[in-house]
């Protein structure tokens, strides 16, 4: 097996060990001073009988402990004794009883969520995002890894997810009822009255200013045995009527062309919802459009404008995107800190993904105990687990030793008085 255990800090490691040292002779030292106290009044009578027998005690009590902590992390004076280096010998079964101890113990579902009620998740980091300063640290480390990760995208990356995964999903979806619904609800609401303005300006604007485009375009269509003179006149006239019917229409949000052209829409959303024939020409116009090799050419500019456009706002960071982010999270902030429900449903939000998780990968969590201790090397593992907890067993050999002491003296009494 590997001898590969988590590293600790060395200097942590160092005050550790040296603290069990100290530890370690304290304890020998009063065996020691048993052992003399012991020596010294051997063969003396009356008071030093009690003492000598709680001399006696104390040496037994103390070699006692002894063993006893010295068997958990090795073989006392290197003799194979049996049940002794259980940590060695026995770490796979420790594994499997820690991480069973954990499992039961910290893992359950009712435990997660008087664990997580008791943390105030939410009010804390309701009060710790209204800092404008905590904010402006989230938004700046998720802006860079956002900048990361977009600049990790390549060109190839995307033609396969549209290739791969977009289209074939667009293709095998019926467009038809999500256009006519669309369509529907902006018609009822009038949201496309800004576009429909917007074409009428851009109209209007391009009338006045190429009428000879406009004449060249008319004239092309003119009977060849019409005299120039007089297609001149028409088309100048033409013109004009075009002009002022536009500008009629731009001015007048009541025009009956307008409301000719929302009825039209009406139509045409409804033919797409229930129309057979308007339902199969719309398909086949979408299967025109996602076929067509300049599709894929369209998709990659458009996102390449966009994810420049993305980078450079994120890179900035004084910039309108980033302050507007650090302005929300300040304001989300505020109100999980002042809004009991929303603190509550946040709290309930958390705690079902905790629950969630653990459910789900609960096991694996805690399998990681026993598959990092089994790769402990035995005699590393015992040396590492000695150097964190060896201090306090110490006490256990030094109680052993007055507490031995104490009931020498106390069977040495009785034996008197009997």
């Amino acid at each position: 097996m590997s001898a590969d255990i988590v590293t600790a800090n060395p200097e942590l490691d160092e005050q550790r060990r040296r603290a069990l040292r100290r530890m370690r002779t304290l304890a020998v030292s009063l065996l020691l001073l048993a052992a003399v106290v012991y020596l010294a009044t051997l063969r003396l009578g009356g008071f030093w009988g009690f003492v000598n027998a709680g001399a006696e005690a104390s040496m037994v009590g103390a070699i006692a402990d002894w063993f006893a902590v010295t068997a958990l992390f090795k073989h006392p004076l290197g003799l194979p004794i049996p049940h002794t280096a259980l940590i060695p010998r026995r770490k796979e079964e420790l594994g499997r009883s820690l991480e069973e101890f954990v499992g039961e113990n910290f893992l359950q579902e009712t435990i997660i969520r008087e664990r997580l009620d008791a943390a105030r998740l939410s009010s804390r980091a309701g009060a710790w995002l209204a800092e404008e300063t905590n904010a402006r640290r989230v938004v700046d480390e998720a802006a860079a890894v956002l900048l990361i990760g977009l600049s990790r995208i390549r060109d190839e990356d995307m033609v396969s997810l549209v290739q791969e995964a977009l289209l074939p999903r667009f293709l095998a979806e019926p467009v038809s009822p999500v256009a006519g619904s669309l369509l529907e609800e902006i018609v009822r609401d009038g949201a496309h009255h800004g576009l429909v303005d917007l074409a009428l300006e851009e109209a209007h604007r391009w009338l006045t200013q190429n009428e000879q485009v406009f004449v060249e375009i008319v004239l092309e269509r003119a009977p060849w045995w019409s005299p120039s003179a007089v297609n001149d006149r028409v088309t100048h006239r033409l013109h004009l009527e075009v002009v002022s019917w536009v500008d009629d229409i731009r001015r007048d949000p009541y025009h009956h062309a307008r409301g000719a052209l929302d009825g039209a829409l009406e139509q045409l959303a409804q033919d797409l919802l229930h129309d057979p024939a308007t339902q199969e020409r719309m398909e086949r116009l979408k299967n025109r459009v996602l076929s067509h090799p300049q599709l894929l050419v369209t998709a990659t500019s458009l996102w390449n404008a966009f994810r420049r456009a993305l980078m450079e706002s994120l890179d900035d960071a004084d910039g309108p995107l980033r302050s507007r982010a650090v302005d929300e999270l300040r304001s989300f902030g505020d109100r999980l800190t002042h809004d009991d429900a929303l603190r509550a449903r946040a709290d309930r939000y958390a705690a079902d993904l905790v629950v969630f998780a653990v459910g789900r990968y609960g096991d694996e969590l805690t399998a990681v105990i026993t598959h990092t201790v089994n790769r402990w090397d035995g005699k590393e593992a015992a040396r590492k687990i000695e150097l964190h907890v060896g201090r306090d067993l110490q006490f256990i050999r030094i109680n052993g030793t007055i507490v031995g002491g104490l009931v020498g003296v106390l069977i040495h009494t009785v034996s008197v008085l009997l």
